[in-house]
């Protein structure tokens, strides 16, 4: 009985856990389908294409007990083609009161398309950097959930904003087109020092606090970024912030994780981001160094119910352990390399929850993440349909680009598949020069840009891989039939698909052999063809042979079979010694004709090829698992054997 009791108590904390982190995935997805809504309203602005961003100084007043914001804003731009003037978005209810270049007044206009137009004093040709100053003023209109929001929290004012993604020119004259990065920001911003209860004002940005500056009861508090960001991704927050640091010790390089947090939730939030530390560490040993070590990381609480991985300090509606790896990831998937348009918002999404996977994985072990991979598994073949990649027509709707389904949890188990196929060492190398390819590092990627470069890292073709579980739609149904013959185990593996626009999914099949004597033998199934057959050396009896029991493979409704049918000629292909050190003697029957002999590695590579012969020396071979694969008249024969 105690067992039964704790094995209970165990299933319910598993289902807790889990029930906590899908209700986090689905307020991320919320807001995230929320924020996208806007920015399919707003769409960019083809008058901001003639210049590149190269630098921001945004020098701000703020008071978190008045909805207004007023300051100067110094923009430094390279000509992409001849200008005579300079177009930035900002909305139509924002008054400019000047424009100066090198002290010089220029004329300027805003229009109702939002649009601030700024007649440059002479053309500027393609190629010249210059730079201008914007002084402006105003009562931001909040537009969707909070791109400039005052407010309170527990009766005390409060500043914050969340541009994502067209939000931006609501607070500050930018360019909010998400293909051009500014290279580096200052953030100043002015505050009263104190709040009306006499606590003091704490001002949060992007990147590294540089100072703070008091004089006659303001304060100016200077943030320093240097990396590359979007309009979207810049932010500020004011208020009476409590602030704690946690140090990262990044291999003897260490920084701080910065958070900003209410003085009401002070001890809940100090309790639940400690964790903060070993999530980044994590990230650091399977990935790389934080893009940003060089500045922080960093939370500041904020009066919504979501999450905004805005660079450097993530704004947080709670503290949840799920929320804040996915927050975190996104500072490599989202923020260091950002998707390249809608069709491939998985390369976000799908990657920040498969992140918040291996935090599960890793912090939780392995019967967590298998519960975590099977909730994931139900609920993408809960339809018969859907693709990773978007088509045209799929991003008119805000509802499937953030799919749930599709774009974080199809997405994300992809990922975990092409790891199984590739294995542990390939795959996070190839993530590794993902995030370190010069042309993607701190820019933009499409699917293309992905699989090109982890095909250049691992050697292996995936055109089958992405055609099939990520451009085309649905998952595959199994069907195991096995008997066995002495120490010959048969397997044969017969497949439907969900969606008729794939016609066969190549995939590694696991299984289980379960003996009579409580033996276990587990093997993947390079599954290729429909009714293909597979030959095992088992020496036990078997009892059972369970379907993917750890849930690694996409797939539903699958059924395991004994068959009391004649092995037939199969049988009499005999290899042997195995295991082996070098060579490796087969026979068959006389009535059995081999056309070809291959043999494959663990990862599917093809190593040796060869008609009939009788021995074969693999000598030259590395050692491990080896695939034989007999190419008879009418069907093909997989057997495998360990080389010592």
């Amino acid at each position: 009985m105690k067992q039964i009791i704790t094995c209970l108590v165990f299933l319910l904390a598993l289902q807790l856990h889990a029930q906590d982190y899908n209700d986090t995935l689905n307020a991320i997805r919320a807001a995230e389908a929320n924020s996208a809504l806007r920015q399919m309203m707003n769409n960019q602005n083809a008058n901001t294409g003639n210049y590149d961003v190269k630098y921001h100084r945004l020098e701000l007043n703020v008071n978190p007990s008045f909805a207004q914001i007023s300051g100067d804003v110094t923009t430094y731009f390279e000509a992409k083609e001849t200008m005579t003037d300079i177009t930035f978005d900002l909305t139509d209810n924002m008054t400019v009161s000047q424009v100066l270049q090198r002290g010089n007044s220029l004329s300027f206009t805003q229009n109702t398309d939002d649009e601030l137009v700024i007649t440059l004093p002479q053309p500027q040709v393609q190629g010249v950097l210059d730079s201008l100053t914007v002084s402006y003023s105003g009562n931001p209109v909040s537009s969707g959930f909070g791109s400039f929001e005052q407010t309170t929290h527990n009766g005390d004012p409060i500043i914050w904003t969340l541009s994502e993604p067209y939000g931006a020119k609501g607070w500050w004259p930018c360019k909010q087109d998400l293909n051009d990065k500014i290279d580096a920001i200052d953030v100043y911003l002015k505050t009263p020092e104190y709040n009306p209860s006499n606590e003091p004002y704490i001002a949060v940005s992007n990147g590294l606090e540089m100072s703070q500056t008091v004089s006659n009861s303001e304060k100016i508090t200077h943030f320093k970024h240097r990396h590359p960001i979007p309009a979207y991704l810049i932010a500020i927050a004011v208020t009476n912030y409590e602030v704690y640091t946690h140090e990262v010790p990044n291999n003897g390089s260490p920084f701080d994780i910065v958070n900003y947090v209410y003085p009401e939730d002070l001890a809940v939030a100090q309790a639940s981001t400690a964790v903060t530390v070993d999530i980044m560490n994590l990230f650091t040993d399977l990935f790389e160094e934080y893009p940003y070590s060089d500045e922080k990381y960093g939370h500041a609480q904020f009066g919504w119910g979501g999450g905004m991985e805005h660079t450097t300090v993530s704004f947080m509606g709670s503290f949840n352990r799920g929320l804040i790896a996915h927050e975190l990831a996104h500072q490599w998937f989202g923020n260091k390399i950002t998707c390249g348009s809608w069709k491939d918002i998985w390369l976000n999404e799908g990657f920040a929850t498969y992140l918040s996977g291996l935090v599960v994985e890793n912090l939780d072990g392995d019967a967590n993440f298998k519960t975590w991979r099977a909730q994931k598994i139900n609920s993408i073949t809960s339809q018969p349909g859907g693709a990773v990649y978007l088509t045209d027509q799929d991003t008119t709707s805000v509802n499937r680009i953030f799919s749930s389904r599709l774009s974080y949890n199809k997405g994300s188990m992809v990922l975990h598949m092409l790891r199984k196929k590739l294995g542990d060492a390939n795959f996070y190398r190839g993530l590794q020069d993902y995030l370190m390819a010069p042309e993607l590092a701190f820019a933009y990627a499409k699917t293309q840009d992905f699989k090109d470069v982890i095909e250049l890292s691992t050697g292996e073709n995936l055109d089958e891989f992405f055609e099939d579980w990520i451009y085309n739609q649905g998952y595959p149904s199994y069907a195991v039939n096995w008997n066995q013959n002495e120490n010959q185990l048969r397997l044969q593996l017969s497949q439907t698909q969900s969606h008729e626009s794939v016609s066969f999914f190549e995939a590694g099949v696991p299984v289980r052999i379960l003996g009579t004597m409580g033996e276990r033998l587990d093997i993947v199934l390079d599954h290729t063809f429909n009714n293909e057959e597979f030959f095992e050396t088992v020496n036990f009896t078997v009892q059972e042979v369970l379907f993917d029991p750890e849930s690694h493979l996409i797939s539903k409704n699958n059924a395991v079979t004994l068959s009391n049918s004649d092995l037939g000629i199969t049988t009499d292909i005999k290899i042997y010694p195995n295991p082996t050190s070098s060579v490796i003697y087969m026979e068959k029957s006389e009535h059995t004709t081999i056309e070809s002999i291959k043999i494959f590695n663990g990862l599917g590579q093809l190593l040796l090829q060869s008609g009939w012969t009788t021995q074969l020396d693999l000598d030259a071979l590395a050692s491990g698992l080896l695939f034989v694969q007999f190419q008879t008249q009418n069907k093909i024969i997989n057997k495998r054997i360990v080389k010592h």
